[in-house]
């Protein structure tokens, strides 16, 4: 895996997850709350507080939806239409500035997802990284347009097929190496249904496909098990949907995380990625003296005098093992020698104690 920098932090299979909270749209249209938000965010220890911009004529067409028949998916329970709720949680360019402002106080990264031409243009200069939704993956335009501004993209694959993702990657990768490739599942319904939709191995599929790109998540599930999975097979950005109480209404709030179940997936997190460790089989430092009352080795069991042509009726294999003694794979090559000296029942048998 290669690496990515992201406001100068390195990125990938030797360093720490990258944690990014999706306020998204749960500042319910309120500057002050998406401050509020953002201090809850690294409180919960985020490393990144990530917004939507988008303007509703330019992400979703009105009469598309009034005349698509039934309500579908997630939006088939919002009480406004499609085109009133984008509006009503799109958000000022104004705050921008504000938004990367608060950030920078407490601590946090600031980005944002970008769904139009204008939107990446007013966010170029206060981002260093641009995520693309996974509605956008086939949009090819946008993607260039996003990569062309040569900062490090995030994009999410959600619903998208085999060769959605392909296409969409191979369009970036021309303009821009800088890309992490993240598994998502796109439904927005907070089931507990949706886990076995998640599709985490999907990550070993990217591995094997695109060797060098990092890899990440973006998940809709409201608790830490897909993280951490997504972290044991090599994902090192994960973004999540962040609110401060999954009872407010809004699109977003039920299957967003909480700040207690955040902080607990990055503790959890952090106690994983020391977990896996390099992958060398060894003895560790914390394991020697387990190594010695744990394993067997070969002892006499009875006084055995000097001269004693060793049989395997006079040897018992049992703990502990210290060290010098001799294991029991070497029983075979133990049997048929001569002692030369006493050895007392019950102590360990060593090579020093027999002839060679």
């Amino acid at each position: 895996m290669g690496t990515i920098k992201i406001s100068g932090r390195e990125i990938g299979a030797d360093h720490p997850t990258y944690f990014v909270a999706d306020i998204a749209a749960n500042h319910d249209g309120d500057l002050d709350r998406a401050k509020k938000l953002i201090g809850l965010a690294k409180e919960a220890k985020a490393d990144a507080a990530k917004f939507q911009n988008f303007q509703a004529p330019k992400i979703v067409s009105d009469y598309g939806f009034r005349n698509l028949g039934r309500r579908q998916a997630h939006q088939s329970g919002w009480k406004k239409s499609v085109f009133e709720a984008y509006q009503d949680y799109s958000i000022s360019r104004d705050w921008t500035p504000v938004l990367k402002e608060e950030c920078a106080r407490v601590g946090i990264d600031y980005f944002s997802s970008p769904y139009d031409f204008e939107s990446v243009d007013h966010l170029d200069p206060f981002v260093d990284v641009y995520k693309i939704g996974s509605g956008d993956i086939t949009w090819i335009e946008m993607l260039q347009y996003i990569a062309g501004k040569g900062k490090p993209v995030l994009l999410a694959t959600g619903a998208a097929s085999p060769d959605d993702v392909r296409l969409a990657v191979e369009s970036i990768l021309k303009i821009n190496p800088h890309l992490v490739l993240m598994q998502c599942n796109t439904n927005y319904t907070a089931s507990p249904e949706n886990y076995k939709y998640v599709n985490l191995r999907v990550l070993q599929t990217y591995r094997s496909l695109y060797p060098d790109l990092v890899l990440g998540l973006s998940d809709h599930t409201f608790g830490p098990a897909t993280t951490l999975g997504a972290v044991a097979l090599g994902a090192r950005v994960v973004e999540k949907h962040f609110t401060d109480d999954n009872n407010r209404e809004g699109p977003d709030h039920k299957f967003a995380m909480n700040p207690t179940t955040w902080r607990e997936m990055v503790e959890l997190t952090r106690l994983l990625e020391v977990s896996l460790g390099d992958g060398v089989k060894r003895v560790e430092e914390n394991e020697r003296e387990s190594l010695v009352v744990q394993q067997r080795c070969l002892r006499a069991k009875c006084d055995l005098p000097a001269g004693h042509l060793l049989q395997r009726k006079d040897i018992d294999v049992l703990r502990p093992a210290p060290e010098g003694s001799i294991k029991p794979p070497s029983l075979d090559a133990v049997v048929g020698r001569k002692t030369i000296h006493r050895i007392v029942g019950g102590d360990v048998i060593r090579w020093t104690s027999l002839e060679q």
